[in-house]
């Protein structure tokens, strides 16, 4: 920087060689300034400039984004008073053009993409892709990856649907080893009750449940836990009903391993004179047809529409689809006033619930003229077990479903009921079950999908007597989110799903309710339970 001062005094001249400044001409009136406030003048500016010239070439240095000082604030403002403007926001509405443009495209047939999100950078720098390449790859990447998680997801569905239909090996040793102690053991073919006790099976002071299963280590754990949190055990009464293969086993395991004073009448299906094909035409006829056997054993993945289906509506299906649905066992309680004419009232257990409490109060619950006592299913906040309406189980778009239902009315749940068996035998309860299983086959399963509670949904239409659901929690088989506080005071809980507790696909938090009364028979002297507990192999039974 120079300074000049004409000899005249009359004119100040500033140059400078770095650019900021060229010329700065400052011309003096003798009359008005005198030569000290000049000399004054000059001084100031003398150390002022330099200051300038410093702040200038930092905010050079800094850069205009990242400088703090006021004087900044010109360079920050002067892009935008020259028409300059950031160009991020564009780039930013390009690149939203760019996914659009991708989103809208079909991805080409065999085109090779990378294995990971690393593999497609590294590509992207080697081959030098556009954004649009890029997005294209990174779509057809996401895509990919949504596939296999579906695949994944329905396969896992699929092994959890077999796992839940077979029967663990375990429990298949069992029932081979009792059969043939059946066979061989005078002890394991005893009668059931014995003779004198044979007129308390028609007593109606005494507590009748009813149990209908083809699982005997289910069926004891429901016996055991009756007993044991009865306050009256010497009032229980047990009628359990099996298959005939399964006959043999069951009764030489209650033969064997008596639950006094309770008493335990074992009954085979074919034990019964009333079950003929002519009082049950329409059980034969599901059991035989060839479309409906195909439905329930057949390919369960033919002709799914999987790319349209969910998950959570696949896993429905499937349970919809379980053999058990097409099993006489699974519906017998529909005859329950025929199988025992001589009872007035009973409790019908399903062979996956555990008691937790003295069941005696349910005798005296007054059912107000209904057949049916059940807990309702359309008043909790869960969406699986406790929010189910009649849309839940019925197709509303067939005709006969439509005309003669109301979607919005509440379900009720199976697994444990009173039964007003006196005003049973004055209802047409029964038949109106085989009509409307007679109209389901005809109309190919297109009325409703889901096994037998849907008939009955409509049978005990109007014979329903609601009862506290403290009495009966269901969905310990559905859903991991089970209150355990609610389960532990419950009366009654119910593994209802896919997820049963002698299962390995059984809920491990849930399992405990299930396995103390298990491990409790195992140190009773159960012996037959060693098989099942330490798997002894049973190939030579």
């Amino acid at each position: 920087m120079q300074l000049h001062v004409s000899p005249s005094m009359r004119s100040l001249t500033i140059s400078s060689n770095n650019g900021f400044i060229d010329l700065m001409k400052i011309k003096v009136a003798a009359r008005h300034i005198s030569y000290r406030t000049l000399f004054h003048t000059i001084l100031i500016l003398a150390f002022l400039l330099p200051f300038v010239f410093i702040l200038t070439a930092i905010v050079t240095l800094e850069g205009v984004n990242k400088c703090s000082s006021f004087d900044c604030l010109g360079r920050r403002l002067g892009p935008r008073l020259l028409g300059r403007v950031d160009d991020s926001g564009r780039l930013v509405k390009d690149f939203y053009k760019i996914l659009n443009q991708v989103n809208a495209e079909k991805i080409p047939d065999g085109i090779k993409l990378p294995d990971s999100f690393n593999q497609l950078v590294s590509e992207m720098k080697n081959n030098q892709y556009d954004a649009k390449t890029f997005a294209l790859m990174l779509r057809a990447m996401m895509e990919k990856l949504e596939r296999e998680i579906r695949e994944s997801k329905f396969s896992e569905l699929m092994n959890k649907h077999f796992a839940a239909s077979s029967i663990p090996k375990g429990l298949y040793c069992l029932s081979l080893r009792l059969t043939d102690e059946y066979s061989s053991n005078a002890h394991a073919r005893r009668q059931l009750p014995s003779p004198e006790l044979l007129p308390v099976l028609s007593n109606n002071s005494y507590h009748h449940f009813i149990l209908s299963t083809d699982n005997i280590l289910a069926a004891s754990v429901v016996v055991n836990s009756a007993v044991q949190s009865s306050l009256r055990p010497e009032k229980i009464v047990f009628h359990i009903i099996t298959d005939k293969k399964t006959y043999a086993g069951m009764h030489a395991w209650f033969a064997l391993n008596p639950v006094s004073p309770a008493i335990v009448e074992v009954k085979g299906v074919h034990q019964f004179d009333w079950l003929t094909r002519e009082n049950v035409p329409v059980l034969e006829a599901v059991e035989n047809h060839h479309g409906i056997r195909n439905y329930y054993h057949g390919n369960h993945l033919a002709g799914a529409n999987l790319s349209n289906t969910t998950p959570r509506t696949f896993a429905s299906k499937l349970q919809a689809r379980s053999p058990k649905y097409i099993s006489l066992l699974n519906h017998l309680r529909i005859y329950l006033p025929e199988l025992f004419p001589n009872l007035d009232k009973v409790v019908f257990l399903d062979d996956d619930v555990v008691i937790q409490r003295d069941l005696s109060p349910l005798w005296e619950i007054d059912l107000w003229g209904k057949v049916n006592g059940a807990v309702e299913t359309c008043k909790g906040e869960d969406e699986w077990v406790m929010s189910k309406h009649f849309r839940n189980y019925f197709n509303f778009s067939h005709p006969l479903i439509a005309k003669h239902l109301d979607p919005d009315e509440c379900a009720w749940a199976y697994g444990m009921n009173i039964f007003d068996l006196r005003t049973w035998r004055k209802t047409n309860i029964r038949e109106t079950y085989h009509y409307w299983l007679k109209e389901n086959l005809k109309s190919n399963l297109t009325m409703w999908k889901l096994g037998t509670l849907p008939p009955a949904l409509i049978a005990f239409k109007g014979h329903i007597h609601p009862i506290d659901p403290s009495w009966h929690m269901l969905g310990l088989g559905y859903q991991t989110k089970t209150n355990i506080e609610k389960a532990k005071r419950a009366a009654v809980i119910h593994y209802n799903g896919q997820s049963k507790p002698w299962l390995q696909i059984g809920f491990e938090h849930l399992r405990p309710f299930w396995t103390k009364i298990h491990v409790l028979l195992f140190l009773q002297g159960g012996s037959w339970l060693i098989l099942l507990v330490f798997g002894i192999r049973c190939e030579n039974t």
